[in-house]
């Protein structure tokens, strides 16, 4: 109670424990992710009973001749040949599971929620490593005519001319355009209301992008993209297209990977080389390692630290190198060894069988991988699995890929395609129905058709990756 003007009152604090808290019904929205890099591969099939390897076959042209035969004389012709490309697809899949009590006695439907949030998973994931596929592509120029991701400097952004260079190098290659060059001898009517018109901006041959948004606000600084991305607004055709130019539909995905650049010892990681309790030898050092940290949302390494120092084992021993990993928070971490200074040939480290180290089962079990911020972890042998980490950018530098692609450059290969499993009732293993389950799965492969038909150009951005006063709420 409370003395109020002098009289005696009850105060809602006497009675806090007769409160119902009110939860809204409706959920909160999450972040959205633009999904566009998956739709522009061709869909291919797989056929079951026929293996995991998807092999595509292209007849190569035959050789014009040099000169005017001879008559009576026969030319002694060519020979074919034919290239072939490969892709050998992998399951992919994943699951909740909840249990019957949390059903009963949670607000909100964890069952139909769950379900909303598997649907996005599966999304994402394709996505997600389409990209992955997509960084492996063989042609790629960095602005300005940098000569590597490391020479990228803050003002190296994308422009025009960058623009207009990848066009015209895929179009000197001879990259299909989408909606058009399906034909040898294509020709556009000059009546406009003939069988062949193409004066519809929705029809025009063009190739596709897919931009990081800071990457197209570099470009909307321009006032010729600004103009022409304005004229095209009522022709777009694809999601999250941001406008057309210079015969390029540019489509912006906040899932474009980056790569942001740390010193070898940024965020507290260092490097200490022991002679006891690892199989790394003398005979085979010097050592280099390397540490890059994953976002774990969409796994894409985009913390690139540089390169440790030199690290040897002591002549006639065997030891292993601990690493203290950053502390970044909302990242994991994994550690490449080489006995490259370059990191050439390099692989994932093993790790030691005691203390904070990596997975234990799986694919990756006894790897230096999905790796906790801030712990210490020991590399005791480098015959872990063949990886190469992503090139590194200068330190505090973040660098943005542009992928530009023509029609044909990769196909997405369905071995099965996605299935979900929804579990309610009991059975043999559940046989009290405690849990409940959804669950996904996929078989499939992203295959390069022909990496001539797509390139990447690499930026940076005068676009922060975040705000300059930011709370740090969670999506």
């Amino acid at each position: 109670m409370a003395t109020i003007g002098g009289q005696t009152a009850n105060v809602a604090t006497q009675f806090s424990g007769d409160i119902v808290n009110y939860i809204a019904e409706k959920t909160l929205p999450l972040a959205r992710k633009q999904l566009v890099a998956y739709q522009f591969g061709d869909p291919l099939t797989l056929p079951k009973g026929r293996g995991t390897t998807y092999l595509a076959t292209r007849y190569m042209r035959i050789p014009l001749p040099v000169a005017p035969i001879s008559e009576g004389v026969p030319p002694i012709g060519e020979t074919m040949s034919i290239q072939q490309v490969s892709v050998v697809a992998q399951q992919w899949g994943d699951k909740v599971t909840i249990t019957d009590v949390a059903e009963m006695t949670i607000y909100h439907p964890l069952f139909q929620k769950a379900t909303e949030l598997v649907g996005l998973q599966v999304a994402e994931t394709l996505e997600r490593n389409t990209f992955q596929t997509l960084l492996g592509g063989l042609q790629y120029n960095f602005v300005n005519s940098r000569a590597s991701r490391a020479s990228l400097v803050a003002g190296d952004v994308l422009s025009p001319f960058e623009v207009q260079r990848a066009y015209s190098l895929l179009f000197n290659a001879g990259a299909p355009r989408f909606s058009g060059d399906e034909m040898t001898d294509t020709k556009l009517d000059a009546d406009a209301g003939g069988a062949k018109a193409s004066n519809n901006p929705r029809q025009m041959p063009h190739y596709t992008a897919i931009i990081h948004p800071f990457v197209a606000a570099d470009l909307r600084q321009n006032p010729g993209v600004q103009t022409a991305w304005a004229y095209s607004d009522i022709n777009r055709i694809y999601n999250y297209e941001a406008g057309e130019f210079n015969g390029i539909r540019f489509c912006e995905s906040n899932m474009v990977p980056s790569f942001t650049g740390f010193g070898a010892t940024s965020g507290g990681s260092s490097y200490t080389a022991a002679t006891a309790g690892g199989s790394l030898t003398s005979a085979a050092s010097p050592y280099w390692l390397e540490v890059t940290g994953y976002d774990t949302n969409n796994q894409f390494e985009s913390q690139v630290y540089a390169i440790s120092t030199a690290l040897s084992i002591s002549a006639g021993t065997a030891g292993s190198i601990a690493v203290a990993l950053p502390t970044a928070a909302g990242f994991l971490y994994n550690v490449y060894i080489s006995n490259s200074s370059s990191m050439a040939n390099a692989s994932l480290g093993v790790t030691s069988a005691t203390g904070a180290q990596g997975p234990t089962t799986g694919a990756y079990a006894g790897l230096a991988t999905q790796l906790a911020p801030g712990a210490t972890v020991t590399i005791v042998n480098n015959t872990g699995a063949a990886r190469q980490p992503p090139a590194a950018p200068g330190a505090g530098i973040t660098v943005y890929p542009t992928f530009i692609i023509g029609r044909g450059a990769y196909g997405q290969v369905l071995l099965d395609d996605v299935k979900f499993t929804y579990l309610k009732e009991a059975d043999k293993s559940d046989p009290l129905n405690q849990l409940r389950v959804v669950g996904w799965k996929c078989f499939y492969g992203t295959l390069f058709e022909n990496q001539n038909f797509m390139c990447r150009v690499e930026s940076t951005s005068q676009f922060g990756p975040s705000f300059d006063h930011a709370s740090g709420i969670a999506n």
